[in-house]
């Protein structure tokens, strides 16, 4: 795409405020879509894309490939190759200097599409996820869809002026029916998968000094093993043993630090009767024995 070269404003937070460029769009409509790549920028010369900047706009960003590390309301989002970024008007952000992007970039100005597309399609929901993962059926349709679009936005020869935009205003309608379709369901998966995870997590702080079994938790909860690993590396990263095995050793390590129980008692405190076993197990995720961490700290 051309570059953009925003209109000058500055918030009251200090905060640079780029406005919709029209003059750079094809016949001065209010939307452009087109490839991201080397030489494609998006700022003014003296507004770096690495520099906290607000947009009154929408930007859609489909990635080919990555990753890519993007700034958005001062939290970091990291998409890979068939992600998307969807940044709406008001929100602050800040490009990588560290990460290229590639794949197409969709953006609109407010107002291009009428009040009850705006309603339907959610284009004001800011308490929507702005990192969107489709699955491989959803990010089909989502790449035929824009680039549909696409096509008819380059196609301004074909058609009156007025047709034109209007065929342009179906085309992106049924892309954003798809991509909303998309932010809401991953919405409300991020819900079930926090509650999911918050059950777990307190089930653990509760009997991790008796429990160590998945399995185990994953029955009393009334899940599906492989629920409970979802969920748990949606929230940490890990797996559930993982998150367990760590809650265990936090507690030892204190027991080990601000007691004077035996090593055997502090195995036991923890879910280990066998001292050997607890030793082991300690060793393993500490790298030292239970009496070498506690006289490193004496």
């Amino acid at each position: 795409m051309a570059d953009r070269r925003p209109q000058d404003g500055t918030a009251g937070d200090g905060i640079r405020t780029f406005a919709f460029p029209v003059e750079l769009s094809l016949g001065g409509v209010g939307m452009q879509v087109g490839p991201m790549g080397a030489g494609r920028t998006w700022h003014a010369g003296d507004a770096p894309l690495d520099r906290v900047h607000r947009i009154d706009f929408h930007v859609v960003m489909l990635f080919d490939d990555g990753p890519v590390r993007h700034m958005i309301d001062f939290a970091e989002y990291e998409a890979t190759a068939g992600e998307l970024l969807w940044i709406r008007p008001g929100q602050v952000h800040r490009f990588s200097t560290t990460s290229e992007y590639h794949g197409t970039v969709l953006t609109m100005q407010p107002g291009f599409l009428p009040r009850a597309t705006v309603e339907a399609t959610g284009l004001y929901r800011y308490d929507l996820p702005p990192l969107l993962r489709p699955d491989a059926p959803q990010l089909a349709a989502l790449r035929a869809a824009l680039g549909h679009l696409r096509r008819e936005y380059e196609d301004s020869a074909s058609l009156p002026p007025a047709l034109h935009t209007a065929v342009l205003r179906h085309s992106l309608t049924a892309f954003l029916l798809r991509l909303a379709h998309l932010a809401t369901s991953s919405a409300e998966a991020g819900r079930r998968t926090e509650s999911t995870f918050t059950l777990f997590r307190d089930a653990v702080e509760r009997d991790f000094a008796t429990q160590h079994s998945v399995s185990a938790y994953a029955d009393a909860l009334g899940y599906s093993r492989r629920t409970l690993v979802r969920a748990v590396r949606a929230a940490t990263g890990e797996t559930p043993k993982g998150f367990i095995d760590k809650r265990v050793v936090l507690e030892a390590k204190r027991l080990l630090a601000h007691t004077e129980l035996p090593i055997g008692r502090v195995g036991a405190a923890v879910g280990f009767p066998d001292p050997a076993n607890f030793s082991k197990f300690f060793h393993l995720h500490t790298g030292v024995t239970p009496v070498g961490f506690r006289a490193e700290l004496r």
